[in-house]
């Protein structure tokens, strides 16, 4: 039975509601008021003076303190019972096991963010020694509690620890070529029409390497056509270590690298060869099997639908979305609707909303087994299967694991006949996605997902609860016009305060990762959603159902026409949303906004009022970060500089386009200004004090200078030598030179060189605002003590000061005797 919402009352001609979050409760305690006043007294008495006159007699001082006595006493005593009150509601009501994951993912947060890698015995011995300490503390409710919590933090820490050991991914330490051979796992055709390779290599050669990684992933620009998942290759390659964030506390490749099992990247430098085929193991054979059928339905959705709409059906039904434009998708992140490519929540509950509906129609159509049978369980049981299918053909990512794990028990729930309780679900999933992938955690897709997730839940539950508590008239009859008008209200109302209610959710967590906001994303949602949940979804559930007959067709031709509408108008909004570069914020801010997150979706009773002081926190902290002055990439090659006005000037013309984008968002900036070159000692230095502030990068040989608007000179030189004329001028040198060390003798200029970029990562250089004579401080993206997936840099030649590998040439041919 359904327990009765809070406050729900029956009489008639009302209805009462039904609240699913007290559904669990052992006891539903009568809540009080958080502050208890004592009663009202007289403030003064009214005496009649000799004139006949009515004064007011005031209260002797005695009498107010007395007052003042009795408040104290009281408001702090029924404050604390109050809470005491609430918390035991709380715990009644289930929250103890909505809490579970989030101090497992605080001991996995604690664990990524050390300096240093820990013992493995540690963790261990932590976990089992509160465990211990639980199971003692039982008698003393709150201390036990502690201890719990306490527990679950040590566990997360140690479920991460495992994860790294686990993995032990080989990464390569320095750049080389060598001809390599590897069976194919993936292949995906990119946008800019090369091919994307994920290999598992199994030998090299021409140099053999000693340490070689276990999986790489290159770029060709064409495969044989019968290339496929599970096919040996060979081909000769440039391989890459993975590179560490382009700038401190940005996206890091290399641990993205190190848990997805790729120790290296590259580029072939010639079309990749077949060879004969070896033997694989069971697992890489059934995986390669998978990856065949994806990439078979890829092409048979492209090859009907066509163009940017078949890639983007190629992305929502297989997953395959390397195809996608970079157009589309960057007029889809301008707009806020970029989650429509990624499969999710919504992907997921429309295919099986669509199952089920497809399943309970079809049974209607036969009464007779419909009254005898258990229909509704039968629909749930393959809407289960259909899922689980769709989650596997579509490559498991963390947001759709999440929405699995999370669909997965309502539908197992309605099979033995249980009330599936949202919220319960949600905090299912997240234990299930910590314990087996603790790295998601610190990652934008677990974060985001799991964030918009859970305000919708909460936010519903909470309207739920209100709605418990009120009486409802019945409707009055109205027209069928009206009906219409009022559902579609309703549902397009719906729709804003989801997609408000999500945004604003997921709003720090964006800024933090992306440094972007979509301004428009409720216009955009609005107008997109319907077409994606009517019209392109449904049917694309309908395609896949008769691709196996040969039917799909004209269900794909329908899904293709809402794609084309989603395109044109997500381009159509993206040309008129202002700049979405919003800068850096502090990470106390999100932080800050998750623990109210937390709060706010999680408690049920007024301690959720908990929740505003550290939603205001957040707010005020978000500005308390400063942003770089200078940002230096750790190959040397790149320096950036914002000038003003929006502009950021860069010291190459030709620059990596992932790199200046970031930067642009970091840095809030609109235009990138390229240097101006001159032929070489055609650029008078002699005294470029003389440069206004906020001047662009100038460049003559091996020698670029700037000018940043506090009025400190950037200089940027190939080599040691081209930098010593630098040294009498310059505020920063830096010097794209591994073999180069510091040239100036003045403590004043900050050198930075390519081999401490290598070793430390990319820089943020600061120059001090109250003094134009103070050393620039630098911070780098990489701490020492390495953590495993950075100890390859250690191993780069430019870390060990070495320069760039030189393969050797081969000695000439010795000239042939003449007759």
């Amino acid at each position: 039975m359904a327990g009765r919402g809070r406050g729900a009352k029956e009489s008639g001609g009302t209805t009462a509601g039904v609240s699913e979050r007290l559904m669990f409760a052992h006891a539903t305690p009568e809540e009080t008021a958080p502050v208890s006043l004592p009663e009202p007294r007289a403030p003064a008495v009214l005496l009649p003076p000799g004139d006949g006159a009515i004064q007011p007699v005031p209260p002797t001082t005695a009498t107010i303190g007395r007052i003042r006595k009795q408040l104290g006493r009281a408001s702090l005593p029924a404050l604390h019972r109050s809470i005491g009150t609430a918390a035991a509601t709380e715990l009644d009501r289930g929250i103890g096991f909505l809490l579970v994951p989030v101090f497992l993912a605080a001991g996995v947060i604690y664990y990524f963010s050390l300096n240093t890698e820990p013992d493995l015995y540690r963790p261990l011995a932590a976990v089992a020694l509160m465990a211990v300490c639980a199971a003692v503390s039982r008698s003393r409710h709150r201390t036990h509690l502690v201890f719990v919590a306490a527990f679950f933090c040590a566990l997360g820490f140690l479920a991460a620890k495992v994860e790294t050991w686990r993995m032990a991914t080989p990464m390569l330490g320095s750049e080389i070529q060598t001809r390599l051979t590897g069976r194919l796992v993936t292949a995906e055709a990119m946008a800019n029409g090369r091919i994307r390779l994920t290999i598992d290599l199994i030998s090299t050669e021409h140099p053999k390497l000693r340490y070689a990684p276990d999986r790489v992933r290159l770029s060709a620009r064409r495969i044989p056509p019968e290339m496929i998942a599970g096919s040996m290759l060979t081909g000769y390659a440039k391989l890459l270590p993975p590179t560490g964030p382009v700038r401190p506390d940005s996206y890091d490749f290399s641990f993205d690298s190190y848990f997805a099992g790729i120790g290296g990247s590259g580029f072939f430098l010639g079309d990749p060869k077949l060879i004969a085929p070896a033997e694989a193991p069971f697992g890489a054979r059934v995986a390669s099997a998978v990856e065949n059928a994806r990439e078979g339905i890829a092409d048979h959705i492209r090859s009907a639908i066509g163009g940017s709409e078949g890639e983007i059906a190629a992305a929502l039904i297989v997953g395959v979305r390397a195809g996608i434009p970079e157009a589309i998708n960057e007029s889809m992140r301008r707009t806020g609707i970029y989650h429509i490519i990624s499969i999710s929540g919504l992907h997921m509950a429309l295919v099986a909303g669509t199952i089920m509906v497809l399943l309970r129609g079809t049974f209607a159509l036969f009464p007779d087994f419909s009254s005898r049978r258990p229909v509704k369980k039968y629909a749930a049981a393959i809407a289960l299967a259909s899922i689980a299918a769709y989650l596997v053909i579509s490559g498991i990512v963390v947001a759709a694991e999440r929405s699995f794990i999370m669909l997965a028990v309502m539908l197992v729930a309605v099979l033995f006949d249980r009330a599936a309780l949202t919220m319960r679900n949600l905090a299912i999933s997240a234990i299930a996605v910590i314990l087996v992938s603790p790295h998601e955690v610190v990652g934008p897709s677990f974060q985001m997902s799991f964030a918009a997730t859970a305000a919708l839940v909460g936010a519903y539950a909470g309207f739920a609860d209100y709605r418990a508590g009120k009486t409802t008239a019945p409707p009055a009859r109205r027209s069928f016009l009206g009906f219409v008008s009022q559902k579609l209200a309703v549902g397009v109302g719906g729709a804003a305060i989801t997609s408000l209610i999500a945004g604003s959710a997921t709003l720090l967590f964006a800024i933090w990762h992306f440094q972007r906001v979509s301004p428009l994303s409720l216009l955009a949602n609005l107008a997109v959603m319907p077409i994606v949940s009517l019209i392109v979804m449904p049917f694309a559930v309908l395609s896949a159902l008769a691709m196996p007959f040969g039917f799909d067709g004209p269900f794909l031709f329908v899904m293709g026409k809402g794609l084309t509408a989603m395109i044109a108008i997500s381009a159509w909004i993206s040309e008129r949303s202002p700049v979405d570069a919003v800068g850096l914020i502090s990470i106390q801010s999100v932080l800050l906004a998750t623990v109210a997150l937390v709060i706010a979706t999680m408690a049920t009773t007024w301690l959720r009022l908990a929740a505003v002081p550290f939603a205001l926190a957040a707010l005020l902290a978000i500005p308390h970060v400063r942003t770089p002055d200078v940002l230096v990439s750790e190959d040397a090659r790149l320096v950036a500089m914002p000038i003003g006005g929006g502009e950021l000037a860069i010291n190459r013309a030709r620059s990596n386009e992932f790199t200046t984008d970031n930067w642009k968002r970091a840095l809030k900036a609109e235009d990138i200004v390229p240097p101006e070159t001159f032929a070489k000692d055609a650029l008078d230095i002699a005294d470029p004090v003389d440069l206004p502030p906020g001047s662009p990068f100038y460049c003559t040989g091996d020698l670029c200078i700037g000018r940043h608007p506090s009025g400190a000179i950037v200089a940027l030189a190939e080599n040691r030598g081209s930098a010593r004329p630098a040294c009498g001028f310059a505020d920063l040198i830096v010097i794209n030179d591994a073999t180069a060390y510091n040239p100036c003798r003045d403590p004043r200029v900050l050198v930075v060189t390519k081999r401490q970029l290598a070793h430390d990562g990319s820089a943020a250089i600061f120059f001090d605002p109250q003094s134009a004579t103070a050393r620039p401080t630098v911070r780098y993206a990489v701490d020492e003590p390495y953590r495993p997936w950075h100890e390859q840099r250690k191993y780069t030649r430019e870390a060990r000061g070495l320069p760039p590998y030189q393969r050797p040439e081969k000695p000439a041919a010795a000239p042939q005797p003449t007759e």
